[in-house]
């Protein structure tokens, strides 16, 4: 992907859900695996909002363009674009994010805004590391790894410093 849009800084929303599916479809591609028109759906509705959504609100946006489907269909769908990574969980909010790295194997490291809900995907490869070595101190082998950090984005803090 190109320069990163950021939830809380203005970027063309169009370009970046784009941007994504294209990407989708390349890894997809890639990996011999079939992104159907509901997968594909549910991977855009994510990516419209910076917002984590829930399967039920992705279910509600389905139902609201005139699918018909069902809660499997889409707890199926997640499933599959979260193993060939193209989303992620986050287990906080039981909702799912875009994942910006798609294609690239790497620790999920999510700022989450707790006033706004906005998630940010980080990229710090040093903190990767530092995980991985930390548990391979302790004879641990690390396959998967996610943090997620709760705080404030800027915005939400200017805000907050007007109040």
């Amino acid at each position: 992907m190109s320069a990163r849009a950021i939830p809380y800084r203005p970027h063309n929303h169009d370009a970046c859900v784009s941007e994504a599916l294209a990407d989708a479809r390349a890894v997809c591609q890639q990996h011999n695996a079939r992104l159907t028109p509901i997968r594909e759906r549910v991977l855009e509705l994510i990516w419209q909002s910076h917002k984590p959504l829930g399967a039920y609100d992705v279910l509600a946006e389905l139902s609201a363009d005139g699918h018909n489907a069902a809660p499997p269909t889409v707890y199926r769908a997640l499933d599959f674009l979260q193993q060939n990574g193209l989303v992620h969980r986050i287990a906080s909010l039981n909702a799912f994010i875009g994942c910006a790295h798609a294609g690239e194997r790497h620790t999920g490291m999510f700022l989450i805004c707790r006033v706004c809900s906005n998630v940010l995907e980080l990229a710090a490869p040093a903190v990767s590391s530092e995980i991985c070595k930390a548990a391979a101190g302790e004879g641990f082998r690390a396959e998967n790894a996610t943090l997620e950090i709760a705080g404030l984005c800027p915005r939400c803090q200017a805000e907050a410093d007007h109040d």
